[in-house]
């Protein structure tokens, strides 16, 4: 009979924290592989240097040495920019039987933001925490320790630069003998001031994060985000792991990031750089689709309208309406003693039929070019014998094929067709008719036309609506893959300009719905995902807030209900920081006590206020002697930040002047409010003088006024 299976195991009770001089002896051992780790990488800095200049003398063609020279290049260029700091964060002690740790079993492994080995052929001395075996240091737990005996976290002294000596802690969680337990470093590092551009979370991300950032390159993510749940943390780090994971194909169809501002991207832009990552573009969607400098500014109705999903209709109308099928004449091409005739009907038939086939404008224009000219050259072989290519060069270039293709499919530049739209209402009601109405129409014509399109000054949404015809015109060549941040608030014309830069690529879309500030902002992730061509893409929410504390997260979910927007409150994981109301009689002069109050304690300082009263509370600010700078001054300690600009950013302690201010400076700023009370991960303090909108007023006795 066989023996009985053993009765598992009961978990031991947690292990004590290692005694004084345990943990002076593991700090040691620990500080001297960091010198190990220094010195390695030292030398494959040093190698990928070496490696240019052997590559140089290299022998092999001129594009093989090209290629070889620029991989090189690049490799050193990357390794030695690698910005200073800590090389590892973690570590993951297996356990011995292979039952419980597979190929790992008895392995430990320091992880850190890249690889650091001595030699290629062998183990690392720190693995990249983007590497297969560096997942369990995010998901291993009690209930399911995946192998893991110990997993060990480092705490570094902050702002370290890298030196052995600023690792000052570590704690151990021995996961194989079910204990668990709350990380003091963990909370530290996430709690941690704000001050400068935005960290990398490689060392703290959570089991949800890590689950989005390693979704598979072909699917497309939508994070619905609520404030201080790290969306845009994620989608960056996803950013590196798609990098890590598939290099050379996401390299080769190109990553692009778009963010809402130039403040948002300066705050983002180290992040990246951090995890050993260059050369990723990161840009608004303005830079990436600008034909022109924004000169004209259009009214609420004009801009609403040319950002409305039908005029993507308009246009195509506007466009395809320059072909005409019924202006052909019979084409004659003198060819020496012959002359090749083409009836006006099977000209007519020709264009008819490419036109049934949709192509891009131009492509289209091509296609008629090249069968008229078939159709010439069929009747040249009919009557004198094959034509070589030089000949059908020749006709292709012939004035009566190119007077011709002119009048039947006529050459198209965006501005001229857009500058037409907009200047012709004749054109403008044939295009438009049963799409918009006559004051729909009336917003959008020019009051007084440019005298040609060349002259035509180009507003915002202009610059949306030609690229858009650009797009009908000629597709662009795309990125493989494209993260879109604070992407609710993009209209239905700018998706459709992301969309043709991911016609065949993925996407990662980070927004929160309640965050959605402009007129056209998103109310629901499906429709927005279908203008953005990915209606199957998955949506995946965050809500636990770790960043934002309890206090303010309490206080701004009380404007939710009045949003119109369905998602879920921030549960925030933190009960420390402040939220306070604080009625005053001035509020500049209040502003600036707060301030100063906020000075008194460690991170940064932000004062957000409506647009047109920020300049007069920074000047404030100034004559009352605090550094205030506007928000493109990365890493100042205090700053005034437009409410309109604030979002995206962080901030430890924010001080919001005159709420109902904000409120009343646009249609959403309910919203706008919402964004504001959020970017405190501190202390929230709200100075006002007029009475508090009805959805912030907590009403006496909630204990945030004072």
């Amino acid at each position: 009979m066989p023996p009985s299976d053993p009765l598992p195991a009961l978990p031991e009770p947690p292990a004590p924290p290692l005694a004084p001089a345990a943990l002076d002896d593991a700090l040691t051992r620990e500080r001297a592989h960091h010198d190990t780790c220094r010195a390695a990488l030292d030398a494959m800095v040093a190698g990928a240097r070496e490696r240019v200049v052997v590559g140089e003398n290299a022998s092999a063609s001129g594009a093989d040495a090209e290629v070889l020279g620029h991989q090189l290049r690049s490799q050193a260029k990357e390794r030695a920019e690698l910005p200073p700091g800590p090389l590892f964060f973690g570590r993951l002690d297996f356990a011995p039987d292979p039952r419980a740790a597979g190929d790992h079993a008895g392995q430990a492994y320091h992880v850190g933001r890249m690889r650091v080995a001595r030699d290629p052929a062998v183990p690392p001395l720190a693995v990249d925490w983007r590497a297969p075996v560096a997942r369990a240091f995010y998901q291993a737990s009690a209930r399911d320790p995946r192998g893991v005996a110990v997993r060990r976290r480092f705490g570094w002294a902050p702002g370290s630069r890298g030196d052995s000596a600023d690792l000052t802690a570590l704690e151990d969680e021995h996961l194989g003998r079910g204990e668990t337990r709350t990380s003091a470093l963990l909370a530290g590092e996430i709690e941690r001031p704000r001050v400068g551009p935005m960290r990398d979370i490689a060392a703290t991300i959570q089991p949800e994060q890590d689950d989005l950032v390693r979704a598979d390159l072909a699917v497309s993510l939508c994070v619905q985000g609520a404030p201080g749940t790290g969306k845009t943390a994620v989608g960056l780090h996803r950013v590196a792991y798609l990098l890590y994971t598939h290099h050379q194909r996401v390299r080769r169809g190109g990553m692009l990031i778009l963010g809402p501002n130039r403040a948002f991207l300066a705050y983002i832009a180290a992040v990246l750089p951090a995890l050993g990552e260059t050369g990723v573009r990161q840009a608004t969607l303005h830079e990436e689709i600008a034909r022109h400098p924004v000169t004209a500014r259009d009214d609420d109705t004009a801009a609403r309208v040319k950002h409305d999903v039908r005029m993507a209709e308009v246009l195509r109308r506007a466009l395809y309406g320059r072909v005409r099928a019924d202006a052909s004449e019979p084409l004659v091409v003198p060819d020496g003693s012959y002359r090749w005739r083409v009836p006006a009907d099977e000209v007519a038939a020709l264009v008819r039929d490419v036109r049934a086939e949709e192509p891009p404008y131009a492509t289209g224009r091509e296609r008629v070019r090249t069968r008229l000219v078939r159709a010439v050259q069929r009747r040249a072989e009919h009557r004198a014998g094959p034509r070589t290519a030089a000949w059908t060069r020749r006709i292709s270039r012939a004035r009566p094929v190119a007077e011709l293709l002119d009048a039947v499919w006529p050459d198209a530049v965006p501005e001229q067709v857009l500058a037409e739209l907009l200047a012709d209402p004749g054109a403008l009601a044939v295009a438009a008719d049963g799409l918009l109405d006559a004051d729909e129409q009336r917003a959008l014509r020019w009051a007084a036309p440019p005298r040609t399109y060349r002259s035509a000054r180009w507003s915002a949404a202009d610059a949306v609506l030609l690229d858009e015809v650009a797009g009908l015109v000629e597709r662009p060549a795309g990125y493989g893959h494209v993260v879109v941040d604070e992407a609710q608030d993009l209209s239905p014309m700018e998706c459709r300009a992301v969309a043709r830069r991911s016609p065949f690529g993925s996407l990662t879309v980070l927004g929160d719905l309640a965050q959605g500030t402009t007129p056209w902002a998103a109310r629901d992730w499906p429709r927005f995902l279908a203008h953005l061509g990915k209606p199957d893409a998955v949506v995946a929410p965050l809500s636990t807030g770790f960043r934002v504390p309890g206090a303010v997260a309490v206080l701004a979910n009380g404007l939710l209900g009045h949003l119109g927007v369905d998602v879920p409150p921030t549960r925030s994981l933190r009960r420390d920081g402040e939220a306070r109301i604080e009625p005053v009689d001035d509020v500049a002069e209040a502003t600036v006590a707060a301030v100063n109050s906020a000075l008194a304690r460690a991170g940064s300082v932000a004062v957000v206020a409506a647009d047109d009263t920020a300049p007069e509370l920074r000047a404030a600010l100034r004559a009352a002697g605090v550094d205030a700078h506007g928000p493109d001054s990365a890493g100042a300690r205090v700053t005034v930040v437009p409410a309109s600009a604030v979002k995206g950013l962080e901030y430890d302690h924010v001080v919001v002047a005159e709420p109902a201010a904000i409120v009343r400076a646009e249609p959403r700023g309910l919203n706008r409010l919402y964004v504001a009370l959020t970017r405190a991960v501190s202390r929230l303090h709200v100075v006002h003088a007029e009475p508090l909108p009805p959805a912030l007023d907590p009403g006496p006795g909630s204990g945030f006024a004072g």
